[in-house]
């Protein structure tokens, strides 16, 4: 069985998660629960699959560094994928993704989180654990943007997961490692690129998140997602990620930038056949910022219980919303635009330097018209037929 069966069964059977091992039978992650099959995958068709999806020019650098991660659409499925090394040999680990563009709506969260698109400077985490949908609560933010305004938009991805087709925004996505060598080289580019809204994929490392508060204190929109459990943990995470010398002025930076924290889980609907996003809302407001400061974060859950006059939201007050809603969203029972979906970008080689002699001129060609729909080619219609186009040509 080759990789597009497998994708495509997964797809089918509602799959999250695509799990592929040397000599194991394939698993697949269904509503939270992981099944496995019963036949397993000889070795050399992992690696023949590994091997075509990475290519030839980066082989050499997966069997250095023994993983790598990138995005493909496979049988119209657009899937994150983790190639690596186990001790049976290589391993795949493929998250199906969302077959619709992004929003709010569409990913069933409360309208209250397009208040984080209306702010044109601060930080917006988005936190959780591993699989609870933060890459796709972070695209539907960016999403209501690209709908609403005409901002810049720059995100640093790693892999790209979702592909934004412009709307009234501008916008750039830059993939580490192929695009970029480092999410901190593209951050320290970014400030010099003019953006409005920046999107960090993941704050990994204490330099990433440096500059990351860095262009949310210089009057940039800056959304990024962070691992942790609850909105204060994420914080205290960011914080305590930093020695602990400079902790009080990371704290203080912290303070001055912070829009909000989005903390989700996903919650499985037995009514829907589907999980959906449960989360914990924490806005900055006057008291939550000096709790910061003070680096009192078990304050922080006094403040999301008060806070409801704010906006704010707990696990619990947000189920009772859930329990209370009526009207869903469901994947499959809408249709879709046919360009909700951009294909697969591969990077263009730079083409070669015209070579232009001294006191000749050079034909520059016109920028489109800014009142052509986006990403289309147009082209002006001429009265007459071949004849007339010849003789204006003479």
């Amino acid at each position: 069985m080759d990789l597009e069966s497998l994708i495509s069964a997964a797809a089918a059977n509602g799959a999250s998660d695509l799990h592929l091992e040397s000599r194991m039978p394939p698993a697949l992650r269904v509503r939270g629960a992981l099944k496995v099959g019963t036949d397993p995958l000889p070795a050399q068709a992992i690696t023949d699959m590994a091997r075509l999806l990475i290519g030839e020019e980066q082989w050499p650098y997966f069997l250095e560094r023994r993983s790598y991660d990138l995005s493909r659409t496979i049988k119209g499925v657009r899937c994150r994928i983790n190639i690596l090394y186990t001790s049976r040999g290589v391993g795949m680990a493929i998250r199906l993704l969302a077959s619709f563009q992004a929003t709010v709506e569409k990913l069933n969260l409360h309208p209250d989180l397009k208040k984080f698109t209306k702010h044109n400077n601060g930080l917006v985490l988005v936190c959780g654990p591993t699989g609870s949908g933060k890459s796709s609560t972070l695209a539907a933010l960016i999403q209501e943007i690209n709908l609403a305004d005409a901002r810049h938009i720059i995100t640093v991805e790693s892999p790209i997961e979702y592909s934004f087709r412009p709307r009234r925004s501008y916008i750039r996505q830059r993939e580490v490692g192929r695009d970029t060598p480092s999410f901190e080289q593209a951050l320290l580019d970014s400030l010099r690129e003019d953006p409005d809204v920046l999107m960090v994929g993941e704050m990994r490392d204490p330099e990433t998140m440096r500059l990351t508060l860095s262009a949310a204190e210089t009057g940039h929109l800056v959304l990024a997602t962070v691992h942790s459990a609850t909105c204060a943990e994420a914080l205290q995470r960011v914080i305590g990620s930093f020695p602990a010398e400079i902790q009080g002025a990371i704290s203080a930076q912290v303070a001055d930038c912070l829009v909000g924290v989005i903390s989700q889980r996903l919650r499985f609907r037995q009514d829907l056949n589907m999980r959906v996003p449960e989360c914990e809302i924490l806005l900055a407001t006057h008291a939550v910022k000096n709790f910061i400061r003070t680096r009192e974060f078990f304050k922080i859950s006094t403040a999301l219980e008060t806070g409801a006059d704010n906006d704010m939201w707990t696990f619990q007050r947000y189920a009772k919303w859930l329990d209370g809603r009526t009207q869903w969203f469901v994947p499959g029972q809408s249709p879709e635009p046919p360009d909700s979906e951009m294909p697969d970008i591969a990077p263009s080689p730079l083409p070669p330097p015209v070579a232009v002699k001294p006191g000749r001129s050079v034909a520059v060609p016109k920028a489109p018209s800014a009142s052509k729909p986006e990403g289309r080619l147009e082209i002006e219609a001429v009265e007459g037929g071949l004849e007339d186009i010849l003789k204006n040509l003479k």
